[in-house]
């Protein structure tokens, strides 16, 4: 698997550079990872050596969920290959990317589910890119980091297991911030293009594991919310790594 382009961050390509300068950027800018890159490096587990097939791969998934998220139009994209990329999770219908911008970007699309909507603690069917942004965000105001535990196979069919984790120092949805970690576990499938473009992702973890450890805490009224937000700012662009 060919090296990505070289950039400013560590772990990320095509966040700085010529070939950026036309980027359309959610937010105007590119995204800052200091914070959730020291938080990376302080509650990983893993440390792969560098040129490994592990920290290609991780690399490379760090650099598409960048660009899933920060950058808004499809031909920026260039971890992916825009005209046949889908992604689908546990098993269910995969999506391309107009179909995943219509269920409101990249949380929605990870967190459906087909629960009644009575019982959704996170209902993506409500949610909108930035609304579900502002949620995570508020949450995790240090950012939800990523590793890869182990990978199976490598390209073009990356097969491989992963970690997130974050520490829930602000409010999320209602529910008051309990300062706990808390992690999600899951396993992911890349299938690469001859140019080494991803082309099909495939997802599959129990999204309870992630929203179980954010409705922990006792509810909170409209003030109290608003309060706990403002002492506890949302980073904007250091949340999705």
């Amino acid at each position: 698997m060919a090296s990505l382009e070289t950039c400013e961050d560590k772990y990320r390509s095509y966040l700085s550079g010529e070939g950026e300068e036309h980027t359309h950027w959610r937010y105007g800018a590119p995204p800052d990872y200091d914070a959730v890159n020291t938080l990376f490096e302080q509650g990983r587990t893993k440390v792969w050596p560098p040129g490994s097939l592990e920290e290609k791969v991780q690399n490379l998934v760090k650099t598409w969920e960048m660009e899933m998220f920060h950058k808004t139009r499809f031909l920026d994209n260039k971890s992916i290959d825009p005209l046949h990329y889908t992604i689908s999770l546990n098993g269910r219908k995969a999506l391309n990317l107009e179909e995943k911008r219509k269920l409101g970007g990249s949380y929605n699309s990870l967190l459906q589910t087909s629960l009644p909507e009575k019982y959704r603690c996170y209902n993506p069917a409500e949610e909108t890119v930035d609304t579900a942004h502002h949620a995570f965000t508020t949450a995790f105001p240090r950012g939800f980091a990523l590793e890869v535990l182990q990978v199976y196979s490598g390209p073009p069919e990356i097969v491989y297991k992963f970690r997130h984790w974050g520490f829930m120092e602000g409010p999320f949805k209602g529910h008051a911030p309990t300062g706990d970690k808390v992690e999600l576990y899951g396993m992911a499938v890349f299938q690469l293009n001859d140019q080494e473009k991803i082309v099909k992702v495939e997802f599959f973890y129990d999204r309870g594991e992630l929203l179980g450890g954010l409705t922990k805490g006792g509810p909170m009224n409209d003030k109290a919310v608003e309060e706990a937000a403002s002492s506890c700012p949302v980073l904007r662009n250091k949340l999705t790594e």
